[in-house]
């Protein structure tokens, strides 16, 4: 039996895989440091024989060593995640995502593990032109802090064929979606559709550039299928992970969250510091699996209802 090992796995992203993994029958360990205190995230999860817990960091051997026995597979989320944190904290998203990682993925590759899955993003493609779509082998071009760790961290795992034992995958996510046990409302459609709901003017920043969105649940399923494929179909492979319906602006999302909530407030304001503009293909991994992805507007509908039901407060 497969025994997973999720660094990080107290997220917004990692709770949503280990629901998964433990609902298939995997025995799963997860490393968290619960920088955000979101114990809460794993509770449920607490009382299963298949289920352990581990409070420790990445950059810690001495914490990766108890967290490695008896493991199989690693899936790799932990850092400090996405643009607005890692320039608010630069040393520390030095230390962690990338000399913390490097030094995780060494160690990793002297424990006999099968797969390592890397979860990177799409933001490493930054700025493309409109009528362009980023596949795997699009010139990387990272704006943000965050997007240069994970380049950077990629690079590594690429430079290492023919060193490390174990079979690295890295999935390129998009921009998540979505219900989670550890609830994020800064994440671009889960915020305008709380802000909408709750009756808020929403101030829309360029509203016409182009992102890529994921619901949370197609990513621990795509993980899933990854953990079960053959070796050779994904070692040392880059994989974008999303679907071709789900590239959208934020004027789409938008009208998309006005047909539930048609008296919306939006205000459009057309400069930002935030420049990435970005469609993608998801041709590779689609050939690869194939998968019915979540829609956004579907995403919208689901958040709609939890919020009605009173399940998350902000």
């Amino acid at each position: 039996m497969k025994k997973i090992l999720i660094i990080g796995g107290a997220g917004y992203i990692g709770s949503v895989i280990t629901d998964k993994l433990l609902s298939s029958g995997y025995k799963v360990r997860n490393l968290d440091n619960l920088l955000f205190n979101n114990e809460f995230s794993i509770k449920k999860y607490l009382n299963s024989e298949n289920y352990d817990f581990f409070q420790g960091d990445l950059c810690s051997n001495k914490d990766l060593q108890k967290a490695i026995v008896g493991i199989t597979d690693v899936i790799i989320l932990a850092g400090i995640v996405g643009d607005p944190l890692s320039k608010k904290y630069p040393r520390e998203t030095d230390q962690i995502n990338e000399k913390g990682l490097i030094n995780c993925l060494n160690f990793l590759s002297n424990q006999n593990l099968d797969k390592v899955i890397f979860v990177s993003t799409c933001s490493n493609y930054g700025v493309i032109n409109d009528d362009e779509i980023a596949d795997e082998n699009y010139k990387l071009g990272p704006i943000s802090l965050y997007a240069k760790s994970k380049v950077n961290i990629e690079n590594f795992i690429l430079s290492k064929k023919g060193e490390f034992n174990f079979s690295p995958v890295i999935l390129r996510f998009s921009t998540a979606f979505g219900l989670s046990p550890r609830m994020r409302f800064d994440l671009t459609l889960n915020e305008f559709t709380l802000e909408l709901f709750n009756g808020k003017e929403l101030e829309v920043y360029e509203p016409n550039t182009w992102r890529p969105y994921c619901h949370v649940n197609d990513f621990s399923e795509i993980i899933f299928k990854i953990l079960n494929a053959k070796k050779e179909d994904v070692a040392f492979e880059v994989f974008n992970i999303g679907s071709d319906k789900n590239n959208a602006t934020k004027s789409m999302i938008v009208n998309m969250i006005k047909k539930f909530i048609p008296n919306s407030k939006i205000k459009i304001v057309n400069k930002t510091a935030d420049r990435r503009n970005y469609r993608v293909s998801f041709k590779k991994i689609n050939n690869l699996f194939q998968h019915n992805y979540i829609l956004i507007e579907d995403g919208i509908k689901e958040i709609i209802s939890a919020l009605e039901l009173k399940q998350y407060f902000d």
